[in-house]
């Protein structure tokens, strides 16, 4: 089964990738399913109708998803396109500590499939730009990061994946921190996770990147399958047309190495399990 859950369209500030292109292209590479995920970053970006000041950066607007636009057009193309492909309604969250009211409120608005909690910036400093780097030691920001990771995921539960768990190491210019250091967050984070009935996902960006390893880490993902966790989502986080549906079987492959059998797609929230 050849399914991409990280999927971003023109809805996403940082893509211009018409959605019905996505589905079109999708359905030319034979894919079987695919879940629409754009950014919503509360905190670092507003709603475009929300009256509050719009920023931009490089030239590009700071605002989250035009909702009622973006859910009329799945469900318009799940019906133009039922017998072809089937096409899920997710999110992905970029969650913070104090915008967690705020996605709550998202949530219960519309009948999603899928949601994705992400840490894109934390403290409303992205990682992106080096604004959160900036002014602490690797050491510092390393740990920043997965103390706001640990405390989302002990207060917030409508979500289903984790995204790119360990998104930090993309946007570390002092090079790989070593593991061992962070270890004791990471296996808290996971041990939530698994209890709550949530999962990962294993982000195939990490390859268009040039990173060494998988994200997150073959260490990582080795670790959450010892613990016990077993739901994962494949994703290749893509914002343009060269991106969609990428390195799914390296991926696929490397899973089976660790363990895992299954990977999972989802319906109204709820893992629907696949063999790898």
């Amino acid at each position: 089964m050849f399914v991409d859950y990280h999927v971003h369209t023109q809805y996403s500030d940082d893509s211009d990738y018409p959605m019905e292109d996505v589905v079109k292209d999708a359905i030319e590479l034979g894919m079987d399913e695919i879940c629409f995920t754009d950014h919503v970053d509360y905190g670092a970006k507003v709603d475009w109708d929300s009256g509050e000041e719009i920023s931009y950066c490089n030239g590009l607007a700071m605002v989250n998803v035009d909702y009622p636009a973006y859910v009329k057009q799945i469900g318009a193309l799940q019906k133009q396109y039922e017998d072809r492909l089937t096409i899920r309604m997710g999110l992905e969250f970029g969650m913070q500590m104090h915008t967690i009211s705020k996605f709550e409120a998202l949530y219960q608005r519309y009948p999603f499939d899928f949601i994705i909690l992400s840490v894109h910036q934390v403290e409303d400093k992205g990682f992106w730009s080096q604004e959160f780097q900036q002014g602490r030691t690797q050491k510092e920001y390393n740990e920043r990061y997965y103390e706001e990771l640990l405390h989302l995921v002990k207060r917030y539960q409508n979500y289903s994946v984790l995204g790119h768990l360990d998104l930090i190491v993309r946007y570390d210019k002092a090079g790989i921190y070593p593991f061992s250091k962070v270890r004791h967050y990471v296996e808290e984070i996971l041990a939530e996770v698994i209890k709550n009935g949530k999962g990962i996902e294993v982000n195939t960006s990490s390859h268009r990147y040039g990173l060494a390893d998988a994200t997150p880490s073959a260490e990582i993902l080795k670790m959450y399958h010892d613990m016990g966790g077993r739901i994962v989502t494949l994703g290749s986080d893509s914002h343009a047309p060269a991106h969609l549906g990428t390195y799914m079987e390296e991926t696929r492959t490397l899973l089976k190495s660790l363990g895992f059998r299954q990977f999972c797609t989802y319906d109204r929230m709820r893992p629907v399990f696949h063999e790898l």
